[in-house]
C-alpha cells in the first residue's frame, strides 16, 4: 500500500468533519425560519440520526462490493448537495426531508472512511486511527468557524452552507483517484445486530456519540438561550469543542502507545463527564467555553479506539461489525439531540445535560 494513502485518508476525514460541523452554527438559523419550539427542534433533529442509520449498513455492504472509492464518493456528494437545502428551506416538513439526506450522507461516509482507515492502519501496522479522527476535528474546527465567519460578516446561511458544499467538492473529487478501490474481503449480512466485543464496542460508541450529538446540535441554542449569545456568534461553542477534541486526536496516536488504549477511553470518559456537567453550572459563557473545551478533550479518542478495536475483533467481520458498531453509536446521535429536545420541553435544557453527563 503506498504512503500516499494516508494523506488521502486524511482528506477524507477534513472534509467530513468540516461539512458536518457546518451544520451547527446553521441550526438557530433554520429553527428562527421554521419558528419551532424546542420540542419541534428535537423532534426534526431525528432526521439526522435516522438517515444515518438507513445508510450506515448499506455503506458496509458497498464497501465490500464496489470498494471503498466509490462508496466515498457517492456519500460526499450526498452531504454536500444537502446542506444548502438545510439553508434555505423554512417548513418543517421539508427541513425533516433534508435532514435525513444529510444524515444519509454523513452516516454512509461515516462508514466508508473508517472502513478506509481500519485497512490503513493494519497494512502500516501501528495506531493510526486516533489521527485520522484528528482530521476529522480539524475539519470540524474549520466547517464551524467558516460558517461562523461569514455569517458574522452578514452573509447569509445560504451563502455559507453554499460555500462549504463547493470546498468539500473541491476536495474530495480530485482525491477519488488515490483512494482505496477494495474494501473488506470477508462479507457479512446487509442489516447485522452486534454480538460480542462489537456490542460492548458500540456501547460506549453510543455515551460518546450522544455527547458529540448533543455539543453539535444544542451548544449554539444553550449559548443563545441561557447566555444571550448573539445568534451569529453561537457556534463558537461548538467550534471550542472541536479544538480541544482535535488536539487530544492528533496527540492519541501517542498516548495509546504510552498508557494503553484502557487507561485512554477511561480518563477521557471521566474527564468529558466533569466538562459537561461544568457547563451547567457555569456562572457565564466563558466558563460554559471552558467546559466544552474539557468535554471535547475528554470524548477525543473514545470513538477512534472503538474504531480501532473493532478492527481487531473477531466476533464478526468487519463488513457487518464496523456499520453494526456505527449504527449503535450514532443511536446516541438520534437519541442523544431529540432526547435533549424532549426533556428541555419538560424541565430545561440543564436538565437534559445533566442527563447525559451521567451517562458518561
Amino acid at each position: 500500500m503506498p504512503a500516499a494513502v494516508v494523506k488521502i485518508t486524511r482528506c477524507i476525514f477534513l472534509i467530513a468533519g468540516f461539512g458536518f460541523a457546518a451544520w451547527a452554527p446553521l441550526v438557530p438559523f433554520a429553527r428562527a425560519r421554521a419558528e419551532l419550539s424546542d420540542f419541534s427542534l428535537g423532534l426534526l433533529l431525528l432526521g439526522l440520526g435516522i438517515g444515518s442509520l438507513i445508510s450506515m449498513p448499506l455503506a458496509g455492504a458497498a464497501c465490500s462490493r464496489f470498494g471503498c472509492r466509490r462508496t466515498i464518493a457517492v456519500s460526499g456528494v450526498v452531504m454536500a448537495g444537502a446542506l444548502p437545502l438545510l439553508a434555505s428551506f423554512s417548513r418543517f416538513e421539508s427541513l425533516a426531508v433534508a435532514l435525513l439526506l444529510f444524515g444519509i450522507g454523513v452516516g454512509a461516509l461515516d462508514v466508508s472512511m473508517n472502513v478506509q482507515a481500519i485497512l490503513v492502519e493494519r497494512a502500516f501496522g501501528r495506531p493510526m486511527l486516533s489521527g485520522f479522527h484528528g482530521f476529522f476535528s480539524l475539519g470540524a474546527i474549520a466547517g464551524a468557524g467558516w460558517v461562523v465567519a461569514l455569517l458574522a460578516l452578514d452573509l447569509s446561511p445560504l451563502i455559507a452552507a453554499v460555500s462549504v458544499s463547493v470546498l468539500m467538492l473541491g476536495v474530495l473529487l480530485p482525491a477519488l483517484p488515490s483512494m482505496l478501490p477494495y474494501g473488506t474481503s470477508r462479507e457479512g449480512p446487509l442489516f447485522a445486530i452486534p454480538r460480542g466485543t462489537v456490542l460492548w464496542l458500540g456501547g460506549i460508541c453510543f455515551i460518546a456519540f450522544m455527547a458529540e450529538g448533543a455539543i453539535l446540535d444544542w451548544s449554539a441554542v444553550y449559548l443563545q438561550t441561557a447566555h444571550g449569545v448573539n445568534a451569529s456568534w453561537a457556534g463558537i461553542g461548538y467550534a471550542v469543542f472541536s479544538v480541544t477534541m482535535t488536539a487530544g486526536r492528533l496527540a492519541g496516536d501517542r498516548l495509546v502507545q504510552r498508557l494503553g488504549s484502557r487507561q485512554v477511553v477511561e480518563w477521557g470518559a471521566l474527564l468529558a463527564a466533569v466538562g459537561l456537567f461544568g457547563s451547567v453550572w457555569a456562572p457565564g459563557e466563558g466558563v460554559v467555553l471552558v467546559s466544552y473545551a474539557i468535554l471535547g478533550l475528554g470524548l477525543s479518542n473514545l470513538a477512534p479506539q472503538m474504531f480501532s478495536w473493532v478492527g481487531r475483533q473477531s466476533d464478526m467481520p468487519e463488513s457487518a461489525a464496523v456499520p453494526a458498531m456505527n449504527t449503535l453509536g450514532y443511536a446516541g446521535i438520534l437519541a442523544g439531540p431529540a432526547m435533549i429536545g424532549f426533556v428541555s420541553h419538560l424541565s430545561g435544557l440543564k436538565t437534559a445535560f445533566v442527563l447525559v453527563a451521567a451517562a458518561l
